[in-house]
């Protein structure tokens, strides 16, 4: 079965590579990070993350919980590929995973502890998570480690448990952390995500054990966050704790539109200033509300929407996520939540794709200066799908359309005399020239093509004199990029 897996995957990804963004761009991705750029930090301006000798880093990520529970190391290899050629940058994955991940042995027979004893970690178990880390590092991808799903700590209406990590004992989630952290203390690749899909209220004394316990075993040289259940943020409960290095939030699948670009308003402006990113919005595939009958499913258009809404509110990035994937869904395993299709299906899915877009237009101007500006929106701002939201840099803009429908802009807020401006379609990844204006007053855009959901754009206007490259980098003809 693993076999006929790996071969669809390489097949997908064959079939796919012309039609979604072509062979030579697939090619020209490479890894998408560099670790001789040093450790990650926060950025100085507290609203990005970056190397330790400056060097942007775009936090672009998918849930792939099950990853070191569900797939042998082949499969697990042509994961990793595949993610990398679709520009992802760092991996979500769970070393107590959730799917009965104490009793049930992984994809190799290993279970992860002996007797559910956090203190007698199974070493052929965390071999092979070793060698996932070193894969991925070897591609350019950090993996977001979970030290455990939320079950581990408290069960609620979703998980099985057992707890393991008991809110009356933090000593022992100290050493639990303790453990992983000098375990992976070396490792270049490694971005701790706490919490596992849970409420923090009531167990701050876990977590925060926990979190210790990771810093004493690598001596902080990894970043932290807390990954909290749908609808909320870490920063409801640890935003001024000193382990918490950046703030996520979940804004989860229970609807078309969740408005999570609000969501990360709040925590743009709270202080102390931490960077923030949606960690888990809508899944492609995914039931909305878990009622496929009565609701349909996500697609594309809904998964780029909240990313792009969410990155110019003033995410750091964001997290992908595809419904089969996560779960690694294939034959043999129950489907979670009305999954669909197997996993290896399901890789080369549209929004993935987006995310290679995306990356490759806020790559493309200036990194560190970008802040929201919906100020600049005068007429056609939207209400809900058709919500615009914009965000700029000192020299350029970008003003996302949802629905492609016209949008009056007040000019002057970025530098320059004139205006170079640009229709980048986040489908396609390409960009055509939408004309050359002076940088005053105001005035109205309209989208090419015809109006309506699914037919987004990105309007990208730049400082004249920068001579900045086309966003994205790829000219496109102006019958493609309809």
């Amino acid at each position: 079965m693993r076999r006929i897996a790996a071969a669809f995957i390489a097949a997908a990804f064959a079939a796919s590579a012309g039609a979604r963004v072509g062979a030579q761009n697939i090619i020209n991705v490479g890894p998408s990070v560099d670790f001789s750029h040093g450790r990650l930090v926060v950025s100085k301006n507290h609203r990005f993350l970056q190397h330790q000798d400056g060097t942007p880093f775009l936090y672009l990520g998918d849930t792939a919980w099950e990853l070191f529970h569900r797939l042998d190391r082949e499969l697990a290899g042509k994961y990793l590929d595949a993610r990398r050629r679709q520009g992802f940058t760092v991996i979500q994955a769970v070393v107590l995973a959730e799917f009965d991940g104490l009793t049930t042995p992984n994809a190799n027979g290993d279970k992860p502890l002996i007797d559910n004893d956090p203190s007698k970690p199974n070493e052929a178990y965390f071999a092979f998570v070793d060698w996932v880390v070193k894969r991925a590092a070897g591609q350019g991808l950090f993996i977001g480690m979970l030290p455990t799903w939320g079950d581990k700590v408290v069960l609620e209406s979703w998980g099985k448990g057992p707890v393991i990590f008991p809110v009356d004992k933090p000593e022992i989630a100290r050493a639990w952390g303790r453990y992983l952290g000098a375990r992976y203390k070396d490792a270049p690749n490694i971005i701790w995500i706490l919490g596992g899909d849970r409420n923090g209220k009531g167990f701050e004394p876990v977590w925060n054990a926990m979190a210790e316990g990771l810093s004493e075993g690598d001596g902080g040289g990894h970043l932290k966050t807390y990954h909290p259940s749908g609808g909320q943020s870490s920063s409801a409960w640890f935003h001024d704790a000193s382990w918490l290095d950046f703030n996520m939030m979940q804004s989860s699948h229970g609807a078309k539109n969740i408005p999570n670009d609000l969501m990360i308003d709040k925590d743009y402006a709270r202080t102390p200033t931490k960077p923030v990113l949606d960690g888990e919005l809508r899944y492609e595939n995914h039931p909305v509300n878990w009622k496929p009958l009565e609701n349909g499913w996500f697609d594309a258009f809904d998964v780029r929407q909240g990313t792009y809404w969410s990155v110019f509110a003033g995410g750091m990035g964001v997290t992908y996520g595809c419904h089969d994937v996560w779960q690694f869904h294939q034959r043999g395993y129950e489907p979670i939540a009305f999954s669909r299709y197997n996993w290896y299906d399901a890789m080369t899915a549209e929004g993935a794709w987006d995310i290679l877009h995306l990356r490759r237009l806020l790559l493309s101007r200036p990194f560190f200066d970008r802040v929201p500006d919906q100020e600049m929106i005068v007429e056609g701002v939207g209400e809900g799908q058709a919500r615009v939201r914009a965000t700029r840099g000192h020299a350029y803009a970008f003003v996302y359309l949802p629905t492609g429908a016209p949008v009056t802009l007040r000019l002057g807020r970025i530098s320059g005399e004139e205006i170079l401006t640009w229709w980048f379609n986040p489908r396609t990844g390409g960009a055509r020239p939408a004309g050359r204006y002076t940088n005053r007053s105001t005035r109205q855009f309209e989208p090419p093509g015809p109006h309506g959901r699914g037919l987004d754009w990105v309007l990208v206007l730049d400082d004249a004199d920068r001579q900045f490259k086309a966003p994205g980098y790829r000219v496109e003809e102006a019958k493609k990029a309809r």
